[in-house]
């Protein structure tokens, strides 16, 4: 950056100054988005435009309708109304849509192979840590400036290929703790600003963590991010008590174990206090979901040492059906985090409970890992130097030392992982 940055062919003219770059954090998030894209060749079009321009194939994609889906989801990335009735549908006909951490373009092409495999919607989840590894880690990120930028870019990125794929698309980011409000702050201007441009907003929905926080607190935070998120229809997630281990920077290893298990009253705090904030801006009701404790542990552990009690989740449906009286039986939707090792018993259970969506790292970087370790042992010998191989002393190697090979390699191998966990999940052949 010099004196000023125009892109005019996006409709967008941001002018940064050497006296005020540090000052303009949102602008640098939007130049480093625009700037992926472009290195990418991914996006087309005007910036203010609701779709980018893509090949016939990718709009005829684009009109189609699903059969078993509401008529308001269409493939592509799914906010507002088309969301709500989304994660209906799921709880209606108890299946949970899996929310897989992405930390860059080959994870997400897994992502949306595999529910085109499988035929269900998937969940694009982003972390903080996983937004600064987009933008790069050696991108300035003073004010979470490189966290947001490449969050912002790789939900672009997603909205510019979902519907190739054929298949829904939620973008979702993870846990967001009250130290890191600066990356969640970001985040809700660039939503704004798409929404003014498009009538919806860039992401899908966003998550708080402020469970280390006193319940009150917590409570009324989340309170306060969705009265704003309504405004542009987005979802929030909200997390009672906490997730045990490690995951992405939170670190829970040692927390009292009583604290793995939040008790139906707290979950009735959160669902009355959030429920009073009206409508959103599409004339449906402010839209959350409720990460609750149930003995959650990020990571992945042998056998007896994890003890999930989704019966937890059952008990707090019907304390706070008994207590709206209106008949419904499964009026909260939760979400299940620390998913990976789970038992096929307790995931199904736990669905039966109006769970809606289930988190899933360890065991997809595992698989994406397994898929570039088993490609660099049966070539072991084609990747030891340029030239020279089994073939002959004079032989290249660049087709297999091509970057490529090996991250498609993981990209098959973590698809893979994530079709079984969609059956586990019961999300197969759904739309």
């Amino acid at each position: 950056v010099t004196s000023c940055l125009v892109v005019s062919d996006l409709h967008l003219r941001l002018e940064v100054c050497p006296a005020t770059y540090r000052h303009k954090m949102l602008a640098k998030s939007l130049v480093l988005a625009l700037a992926f894209l472009a290195g990418t060749n991914a996006f087309t079009g005007s910036f203010a435009s609701r779709r980018p321009t893509v090949s016939m194939a990718a709009t005829a994609s684009a009109t189609k309708t699903f059969p078993n889906l509401p008529a308001t989801v269409k493939p592509g990335v799914v906010t507002g109304t088309a969301l709500k009735d989304l994660l209906q549908y799921a709880k209606d006909n108890e299946f949970a849509i899996p929310g897989v951490n992405i930390v860059g373009t080959s994870s997400i092409n897994a992502c949306m192979e595999a529910a085109k495999k499988t035929g269900g919607p998937i969940m694009v989840t982003f972390s903080r840590g996983g937004g600064q590894f987009i933008a790069g880690k050696a991108a300035d990120n003073e004010d979470d400036a490189a966290c947001i930028a490449g969050s912002v870019a790789g939900a672009l990125h997603v909205r510019t290929v979902a519907e190739l794929y054929g298949v829904p698309v939620i973008l979702h980011t993870d846990h967001c703790c009250k130290a890191w409000l600066t990356w969640f702050d970001g985040m809700l201007d660039a939503n704004e600003k798409y929404f003014e441009q498009n009538g919806e907003p860039l992401f899908s929905s966003h998550m708080l963590d402020l469970s280390e926080e006193p319940l009150e607190e917590n409570i009324d935070i989340c309170f306060d991010y969705l009265k704003r998120m309504s405004k542009v229809n987005l979802l929030l997630e909200m997390e009672l008590g906490i997730t045990g281990g490690e995951e992405d920077g939170v670190d829970n290893s040692d927390v009292d174990a009583s604290k793995l298990y939040t008790q139906p009253e707290e979950v009735w705090q959160v669902y009355e206090k959030l429920t009073s904030v009206g409508k959103a801006a599409n004339g449906d009701d402010a839209m959350f979901t409720v990460a609750a404790a149930f003995g959650n542990v990020h990571g992945v552990y042998a056998p007896g040492n994890v003890r999930l009690d989704p019966e937890i989740l059952h008990n707090t449906q019907k304390y706070i059906a008994e207590k709206l009286g209106d008949g419904n039986k499964k009026p909260v939707s939760f979400v299940f985090h620390g998913g990976s090792g789970s038992s096929v018993e307790d995931i199904r259970y736990a669905i039966k409970a109006g769970v809606i969506k289930m988190n899933i790292d360890t065991d997809t970087q595992w698989a994406f890992w397994d898929g570039v370790r088993a490609y660099e042992l049966k070539n072991r010998d084609y990747l030891q130097g340029q030239i020279g191989n089994p073939d002959g002393d004079d032989k290249p190697n660049k087709k297999y030392y091509d970057p490529r090979m090996s991250l498609r390699a993981g990209e098959e191998t973590m698809a893979q992982r994530l079709c079984d966990a969609m059956k586990d999940l019961n999300c197969v052949d759904v739309l």
